[in-house]
């Protein structure tokens, strides 16, 4: 089937918005404590359904990427134009700050009001007064690993080698949740920068002056990924030769 770029861009800027009003809904609306609300395991699931939901209502227009670092890797991996990705990245981009505008419309128009806290809408940090408070080098490894970990599941399961590929949606989805599940307490779990660039730019603060991790870490996990599974994995007879 023959998708225009149009329609691809499309796709993506809503499958990204989706991710994050839903995903960081959940945390900002749904409530992260688990007496009164659905707590960080229902967190963990809303990003997770929420990446299994787009992957089968866009994922045959776009691929459903919906993240930068798996552009960025699909680019690596062969498998996408840079310049096709660089579409999809700014279309993400701006699916994300739609998503956390929406966001950020629902939650300010409460009878009672709303107080726009450090970290607000879900945004990503680490450090004192974030979560676990673990440091910059702990926020660091995390990411670049639950992304490696991300990418390495989405580009086995998309592989024509795999017979089990109608799965690869449930699968993607799965292991977000999975990560969500260990990674909250650390960063909030970003793996991917547009998810975290919507909600800083309306958090502001520390939110924005610490969103550089939340860019490098999983793009870097994301090539990672790409290198990894290319060379031993898809390709092993070339790194044997």
């Amino acid at each position: 089937m023959n998708v225009s770029l149009t329609s691809k861009i499309v796709a993506e800027m809503l499958g990204t918005m989706v991710l994050v009003l839903m995903g960081c809904g959940s945390a900002v609306i749904a409530g992260a404590d688990g007496t009164t609300g659905v707590g960080l395991l229902g967190i963990s699931f809303a990003f997770g359904l929420s990446v299994v939901a787009m992957a089968y209502a866009i994922g045959h227009i776009s691929g459903c990427h919906i993240n930068p670092a798996i552009s960025v890797a699909m680019v690596v991996a062969g498998r996408m134009k840079a310049k096709e990705a660089a579409f999809y990245i700014v279309a993400q981009i701006i699916g994300a700050i739609i998503g956390a505008g929406i966001l950020y419309v629902l939650v300010t128009n409460q009878i009672a009001g709303f107080n726009m806290k450090p970290y607000a809408l879900g945004s990503n940090g680490w450090g004192t007064g974030y979560l676990g408070e673990y440091n910059t080098l702990a926020a660091f490894v995390a990411e670049f690993i639950f992304t490696f970990i991300f990418l390495f599941v989405i580009l086995g399961s998309t592989s024509t080698k795999n017979i089990n590929g109608g799965f690869a949606g449930l699968a993607i989805g799965l292991s977000l949740t999975l990560i969500h599940i260990v990674g909250i307490k650390i960063t909030g779990v970003s793996v991917n920068p547009a998810r975290s660039i919507g909600p800083a730019l309306f958090a502001g603060g520390a939110a924005i002056s610490q969103l550089w991790l939340f860019i490098v870490a999983p793009v870097l996990g994301g090539i990672a990924a790409a290198f990894i599974h290319g060379l031993l994995i898809e390709n092993p007879k070339s790194f044997r030769d």
